[in-house]
C-alpha cells in the first residue's frame, strides 16, 4: 500500500470514528483502515480532507457508488442527486442542503480541492439511506447502502439483539416476501438487517428464513456444522440408532442431527435418501459442510460423512472409534460415490 493510500484510508477512518478532539492526536500515528461499501472496498479518487473532524471525499464517486443519479450545474456548482424516493440538492460551499425539499445543516460545507468537488462522507451516505459504522475487530469502516435485495422466505422475528432468548425482544414479525437489507453478518447464525421502513434489528441466517447466501456466510455455517458435530466426538456407533437421542449414532442419524441442531435443516433419515438432497458437487469444489457418500455393506450408497475442510471428514461407522475425524484418504476416495451440497 502506498503512502498516499495509507494517508487516505487513515484520515477517512479516523474522522468517522472519533470526536474532533481526538483527531489531532490520532493523526500523529495514523493506522491503515479499510473502507467498504456493502462489502466492496472503496478507492477514492483523491485524498480526503479532514476539516474539524469531518471528512470530505470526492463527490461523484461517493454518490454513484451508492446508486444515486447525478446532475451537475457547473455554473452554480450545484449537484442534484436522486435515489429512489430520495432527492438531495447541494451547492458546493453552502452549509445547508435540501433533502426531499427540507433544509438540513452540514457541519462542514463541501469545497473544491485537488481538482475535485469534495463533500462530507457521512452526511451524503446517511442522506442516501446508508449506515456508517466502525468494525474494530478488522479495523474497517463499513458503509451499508439501502439495497433491499434479500427476501424473507419464512416468517421470522426481527429481534433487538442476535439472540433467540427472551432477553432479545421481538421488534416485529417479518412475513414471507418481506424485503430487507443485510447490514452485517453476525457469526454463522444471525444477520443484522434494515427493513424498508428503516427499522434495524437481527434475524436468523438459517437457510429456512431468508434467501441470503454469501460465500462468507456459507463458510461460517459449514464451520458451525463441524463445531456442532465435534461436540459428539467419541459418541458410540450403533447401527440404526434413533435420531431422537444423542447417546449413540449411526452415520446418517449423526448427519441428520448435526444439520437439524445447527441450522434447522431437516434431512431424511438414511444415507441413500440424503444423497438425493441439495445439489451435486465435484471433489475439487468441496466446501466445509458438504456431504460425502460412499459404498458400504454391499449398497451403492451405505455411508455418509461431513466434509470438514483441509481434506478431513467427520463421521461415524465403527464401534471402536465412534464419532471421529480422519483424513479423506485414498481408501475412502476409492469408495466415494457422490458429494452433495445442502447449503
Amino acid at each position: 500500500m502506498t503512502t498516499r493510500r495509507t494517508m487516505l484510508l487513515s484520515l477517512l477512518g479516523l474522522a468517522l470514528l472519533y470526536p474532533a478532539s481526538v483527531h489531532a492526536d490520532a493523526a500523529l500515528a495514523p493506522k491503515p483502515i479499510s473502507i467498504y461499501l456493502d462489502g466492496q472496498q472503496l478507492q477514492p479518487e483523491a485524498r480526503p480532507l479532514n476539516i474539524s473532524g469531518t471528512v470530505l471525499v470526492p463527490m461523484r464517486g461517493l454518490f454513484e457508488a451508492q446508486g444515486a443519479e447525478l446532475s451537475w450545474n457547473n455554473i452554480s456548482k450545484t449537484v442534484n442527486a436522486v435515489k429512489g424516493g430520495t432527492t438531495l440538492t447541494y451547492t458546493l460551499g453552502s452549509s445547508t442542503a435540501l433533502l426531499n425539499g427540507k433544509t438540513v445543516e452540514l457541519a462542514v460545507p463541501g469545497q473544491l480541492s485537488q481538482g475535485y468537488s469534495m463533500v462530507p462522507l457521512r452526511f451524503i451516505s446517511e442522506a442516501l439511506g446508508s449506515l456508517v459504522t466502525w468494525e474494530p475487530a478488522s479495523g474497517s469502516v463499513l458503509i451499508s447502502s439501502a439495497a433491499y435485495d434479500t427476501s424473507v422466505t419464512w416468517g421470522v422475528n426481527l429481534r433487538s439483539s442476535p439472540n433467540a432468548g427472551s432477553e432479545a425482544a421481538s421488534l416485529r414479525l417479518l412475513p414471507a416476501g418481506s424485503k430487507v437489507h443485510v447490514i452485517h453478518e453476525v457469526g454463522a447464525l444471525w444477520l443484522e438487517v434494515r427493513t424498508t421502513d428503516n427499522l434495524t434489528g437481527y434475524v436468523s441466517s438459517k437457510p429456512k428464513f431468508t434467501d441470503y447466501r454469501s460465500p462468507s456466510l456459507l463458510q461460517k455455517q459449514g464451520e458451525a456444522l463441524i463445531a456442532t458435530g465435534k461436540q459428539y466426538l467419541n459418541a458410540p456407533y450403533v447401527f440404526g440408532a434413533s435420531p431422537e437421542q444423542t447417546d449413540t449414532f449411526d452415520c446418517s442419524s449423526f448427519v441428520k442431527r448435526v444439520y437439524a441442531d445447527t441450522l434447522s435443516v431437516e434431512l431424511p433419515r438414511v444415507s441413500y435418501d440424503q444423497a438425493l438432497e441439495g445439489k451435486k458437487v465435484s471433489l475439487d469444489e468441496l466446501r466445509t459442510g458438504d456431504l460425502l457418500f460412499f459404498t458400504a455393506r454391499g449398497l451403492d450408497i451405505g455411508h455418509v460423512a461431513i466434509y470438514a475442510g483441509n481434506n478431513r471428514i467427520l463421521h461415524t461407522y465403527s464401534k471402536e472409534l465412534g464419532v471421529h475425524m480422519e483424513n479423506f484418504s485414498s481408501s475412502w476416495q476409492k469408495r466415494f460415490v457422490t458429494a452433495r451440497r445442502i447449503l
